[in-house]
């Protein structure tokens, strides 16, 4: 029986939201040139440089504020999400966590932002993670937060890294260019719910300069217990304050290729990295995938999708760019 999924970002009439998981391959620093040019990544142009002051202007206070992490439902109906505590938090980051703020600093609170977009002329709001480049330049999120599946691209996309109750430490970045794979602009298959962003430099610096960045790897398992960050913003949460999980995770019986782990955090989450190898103090791990989506009956697992050869061509066409 196929279950009903919600993804978590800004595609969702409904939602929840959150992280799956396999990935492998690491790139560490700066990534050495591909191979040979892929073929199978869906680019699309979002802001020039004519258009980055247009986009920042977009973006009032209030407009932020009334962003909305909608998500998209998928065959059924989400009755309720797991209650959630805005304001838990622990003294030190725990290895079991099922939701609650992160106060521990770091890497991880530098190169985790929210996202805001606009899709068929809504407002919404989304995860992202900073991974390591050699344009300075790339972004890791959930293709819907992206695209919505087979219908529009977002536009006004920005990223604000380090976002903390309304606090911009590191600016606004827009972006220049928006990659998905063909399997998600095409049929919207949950197993490719993950997508790079591409970034415009901000007062001539580059987002990698400014937050640093974290390892991204390709077909790998996660590891246990492995970490997930975003920016729930429903269900008891408010989107002002980075949130993270941890724990185990287990392959998906629903048809995808996704990995579920225990996790109350809701849409608004959904794009924010899943980090294997993740070091507590100083807030650095390995993104082996992205907050994706949750079933229907089962609002206490989130799930993300291996980030595959698919994905490693999305990165490659990226760097590239």
């Amino acid at each position: 029986m196929t279950l009903a999924r919600t993804l978590l970002g800004p595609l969702a009439l409904m939602a929840a939201a959150l992280v799956g998981a396999p990935s492998a391959v690491a790139a560490p620093g700066p990534a050495a040139p591909p191979a040979s040019t892929p073929s199978d990544a869906i680019v699309h142009t979002a802001a020039g440089a004519d258009d980055q002051s247009d986009v920042l202007a977009y973006w009032t206070p209030q407009r932020m504020a009334d962003a909305e992490p909608v998500g998209r439902l998928l065959g059924g109906v989400l009755d309720s999400l797991a209650p959630a505590d805005p304001t838990r938090s622990q003294a030190a980051p725990r290895p079991d966590s099922t939701g609650e703020r992160w106060t521990g600093g770091g890497k991880v609170a530098r190169t985790t932002g929210r996202v805001f977009l606009t899709m068929d002329g809504r407002d919404f709001t989304c995860s992202a993670s900073v991974v390591s480049a050699r344009n300075k330049d790339t972004v890791v999120t959930a293709a819907h937060c992206l695209k919505d599946g087979t219908g529009s691209w977002g536009t006004n996309w920005t990223f604000v890294p380090g976002y903390d109750d309304g606090a911009e430490p590191y600016g606004r970045y827009t972006a220049r260019k928006l990659l998905v794979a063909p399997e998600w602009s095409r049929d919207a298959d949950d197993s490719f719910d993950f997508g790079m962003a591409v970034l415009n430099t901000a007062d001539g610096k580059h987002v990698q300069d400014r937050t640093g960045s974290q390892r991204i790897a390709f077909d790998r398992t996660p590891g246990d217990p492995t970490y997930a960050f975003g920016y729930p913003s429903s269900g008891g949460y408010n989107g002002r304050h980075l949130h993270y999980c941890s724990g185990g995770t287990t392959p998906d019986t629903g048809g995808t290729t996704a990995n579920g782990m225990r996790c109350s955090m809701t849409e608004g989450s959904s794009g924010g990295p899943w980090l294997s190898d993740f070091d507590t103090a100083s807030g650095t791990g390995t993104v082996t995938s992205v907050v994706s989506f949750k079933y229907a009956d089962d609002s206490r697992t989130q799930y993300g999708p291996t980030l595959g050869d698919a994905a490693r061509e999305l990165y490659d066409r990226a760097v590239a760019l």
